[in-house]
């Protein structure tokens, strides 16, 4: 009877910590990557004093998208470097910050500095704008994963002892680098196109590479893993096409010519098709094919779109803005509807997250505005923090809102 009991007192731990790790919120846009949580009661209105649980100030600026795993979130930063525009510095300075804060209450845990690899890129026009902590961790729940451009990819454990650290390319770009990794399986999956292009997949537990696909050009696209029938692909948008791999192996499955130029957001996918945006362009492509698919696996496509934020799927509809909110019948690509955001005048680059009925969208200096996820549009609130740079798309985990800008960390939840 006592061993009954046992068990069931395992059996209820057990599955108290598969709830909690349900809710976490491991990688760029979430779970598969496609900006979508299933939480409920997620706050639609906050400022300083109002539905902020508390705020924390980061060890420098930085666009990458804060991560949850259990009672952690990671973050990237950096300083010493162009951390003021106007008076950069010693670009040898460069040192980038991996993160770690107690989600309770805001506390800095634990922090590990990086020496940026040189030759590093300087600040310039289209770099100030992110900076050189622009790729947000990845976690399998049990280590963390940074991509830091030439400086290579490090894997920490998540007490903050360094595992392993490896290079994927040494070029560099006036635009900077900003992929995230993705995990699969027993691997790291990073878009190295800045540096080598490459796709390029390393052993998660040793860091030695195991696949490599080149020829990816002017590509700051994060890859998404789709499901096709029984089967996964691995997606990304590059310059000219959107390509889908083989993720165990890297082998070139299919491609669509749909672009003209480079690209930034990353593609949406739902039921093997893949929507993807580039800054002039919308496009919606059947996944699953074979060779080029481009006639033959292009369902719609539109001579308008974005160029740096993301597009996501609900309920048979597209969403995105930037500034324009924006929402596309999926089925054909036809215009639900336009409307601008009150107050006007904002600039998006992070990627909107959906939730709860609603679309939060993230702008640069104008603050987040929540829209209904609904093909009739209807905004919600507006609301403002502080007067810093907001680049980084949010993180959702246990109905609560994690946004960070290049100063602080903040945690967004309802009051109870």
């Amino acid at each position: 009877m006592n061993f009954r009991k046992l068990l069931m007192v395992v059996g209820c731990l057990f599955a108290s910590i598969m709830l909690v790790r349900a809710d976490d919120w491991l990688g760029f846009r979430g779970p598969g990557g496609l900006g979508i949580a299933k939480d409920k009661g997620l706050p639609v209105s906050w400022g300083e004093g109002k539905n902020v649980a508390w705020k924390t100030a980061l060890p420098g600026p930085g666009s990458s998208s804060p991560i949850v795993v259990g009672n952690k979130i990671f973050v990237t930063c950096y300083s010493g470097y162009a951390e003021d525009r106007d008076n950069p510095g010693d670009i040898k300075k460069l040192m980038r910050h991996v993160v770690c804060v107690d989600r309770a209450g805001g506390k800095i845990v634990w922090k590990r500095d990086i020496s940026a690899v040189q030759p590093e890129h300087e600040c310039g026009t289209f770099l100030n704008l992110h900076g050189y902590a622009s790729s947000t961790p990845v976690s399998d729940g049990k280590s963390v994963f940074v991509f830091l451009g030439i400086s290579g990819v490090v894997a920490f454990d998540l007490d903050g002892k360094e595992l392993w650290k490896t290079s994927v390319g040494k070029g560099t770009n006036s635009w900077g680098t900003g992929t995230s990794p993705i995990v699969y399986k027993d691997l790291v999956i990073i878009n190295a196109s800045v540096e080598s292009g490459s796709l390029v997949a390393l052993n998660k537990k040793t860091g030695d590479e195991v696949w490599r696909a080149k020829d990816i050009s002017q590509s700051w696209s994060t890859p998404v893993l789709a499901k096709v029938g029984g089967r996964t692909e691995l997606v990304v948008s590059g310059s000219k096409k959107i390509l889908g791999f083989e993720p165990d192996t890297g082998k070139e499955l299919w491609h669509a010519d749909s672009f003209d130029w480079y690209v930034c957001p990353t593609v949406t996918a739902h039921n093997g098709v893949v929507y993807a945006l580039q800054n002039s362009t919308c496009v919606a492509v059947k996944a699953g094919g074979k060779g080029d698919v481009t006639k033959s696996h292009t369902l719609w496509q539109k001579d308008f779109g974005n160029t740096v934020t993301s597009p996501t799927f609900h309920e048979g509809h597209i969403y995105w803005a930037g500034p324009v909110a924006t929402c596309l019948n999926a089925a054909d690509g036809k215009v639900v509807y336009k409307e601008r955001l009150k107050p006007d005048g904002s600039t998006f680059y992070a990627a909107p997250v959906l939730g709860d009925g609603k679309i939060y969208y993230v702008s640069r200096t104008n603050g987040t505005y929540v829209v209904a996820a609904s093909p009739k549009f209807g905004q919600l609130a507006h609301n403002t923090l502080d007067n810093s740079v907001f680049n980084a798309s949010p993180a959702v985990s246990n109905s609560q809102l994690f946004l960070r800008s290049d100063r602080f960390l903040y945690c967004i939840a309802t009051e109870k």
